[in-house]
């Protein structure tokens, strides 16, 4: 089983629903460098699948919603092939702010460090206690620390996994698919991802 444990920086009163929580995490100032808005989960109570990203990325920052970027469309051409309508789901990220460094008029993502991912994790794990789903997945290395509290490699823990007594999934995050410069190597991962999501659907338990 793979844990994770944090508290409340902030002290109590701790929020008592997903509503609660969102409030606090608008609130709450940045803790990752050059963020802006904070990016929320989206998605209904009691989905089948919860999909936990690393963080917002540039067009998420902007129109303030999670997965819209070129890896969130990956994600949802990717869902269709296996049968998971998004409206099904809900999307989230380990850390909620986009943290980048500006490169002339360019905003470049700039990976989260163990210490922000920490900072951060307490409100995944209130979210997804609220959101209660049936199935959390795991979407690359930063959300597999959020979700376990340890640094893991990937590729060894990659297939079915269990997050503090809840049923889990570790894949790779459909942004890692888009960096991959070889046209063959990157279909052959497209279709390992696919793969995931089909056994991620039936452990779900959604519909056929």
């Amino acid at each position: 089983m793979l844990s994770s444990s944090g508290a409340s920086p902030l002290g109590p009163p701790a929020p008592q629903n997903l509503a609660q929580l969102n409030q606090l995490i608008l609130a709450t100032p940045p803790f990752v460098p050059g963020a802006g808005r904070a990016v929320l989960g989206e998605g209904p109570l009691g989905a089948f699948i919860a999909f936990v990203g690393e963080q917002p990325g540039d067009a998420e920052d902007r129109i303030g919603r999670p997965f819209v970027g070129p890896a969130g469309k990956l994600l949802d051409r990717a869902m269709q092939e296996a049968g998971i309508a998004r409206g099904q789901t809900y999307l989230t990220n380990a850390v909620k702010h986009f943290k980048f460094e500006e490169r002339g008029k360019r905003r470049i993502h700039s990976k989260p460090t163990a210490g922000e991912v920490k900072h951060y994790r307490w409100w995944l794990t209130l979210e997804l206690q609220f959101v209660d789903p049936r199935l959390v997945v795991s979407l690359g290395a930063t959300a597999l620390l959020a979700l376990s509290g340890k640094s893991l490699a990937l590729s060894r823990y990659r297939g079915p996994q269990t997050f503090d007594n809840r049923r889990g999934f570790v894949t790779v995050h459909p942004s890692s698919l888009l960096r991959i410069p070889d046209a063959d190597e990157k279909r052959r991962a497209y279709h390992g991802f696919v793969k995931d999501l089909l056994e991620i659907k039936t452990m779900s338990g959604l519909p056929v």
